[in-house]
């Protein structure tokens, strides 16, 4: 078991933790915060204070417009698994399925055709799994 979480800005990691699980859905964070082990730990402290503490609690720019940063960044880096995970924040951050799609055409043209594809069709995934979580909670 790995040891308990030791921030070094408890109050900057619970602004975090928090910004973390709306943007990216509480389940899927509980789940990563739970399941911690000595190897990453250090890994989910740093991600949790200074990312999404620090960084996405900044006031110069909205989480609209830090999650469309993100989708392109995130193209250009072509990091599938972190992208599909984006894709879901920005969807919950307000961004549309077309403005979405609008990201992906745009870094097509500077990052490249192979990531735009990609990157379309980890968003397919998401909308399809969406689509399919909001059938299923209809009754």
């Amino acid at each position: 078991m790995a040891r308990a979480f030791n921030p070094s800005s408890p109050e900057v990691f619970e602004k975090g933790l928090a910004i973390r699980r709306s943007v990216l859905g509480a389940e899927y964070v509980d789940k990563s915060i739970q399941g911690v082990s000595d190897l990453t730990i250090d890994m989910q402290e740093l991600v949790t204070q200074y990312c999404w503490g620090e960084v996405w609690g900044r006031p110069g720019l909205d989480r609209r417009t830090r999650s469309f940063l993100n989708l392109a960044m995130i193209t250009a880096l072509n990091r599938p698994h972190e992208l599909k995970l984006h894709i879901r924040g920005a969807i919950n951050n307000g961004l549309t399925r077309e403005e979405v799609k609008e990201v992906f055409l745009q870094t097509g043209i500077y990052c490249g055709v192979p990531a735009m594809i990609d990157s379309m069709r980890c968003a397919k995934e998401v909308f399809d799994a969406l689509d399919a979580e909001q059938a299923a909670d209809q009754p």
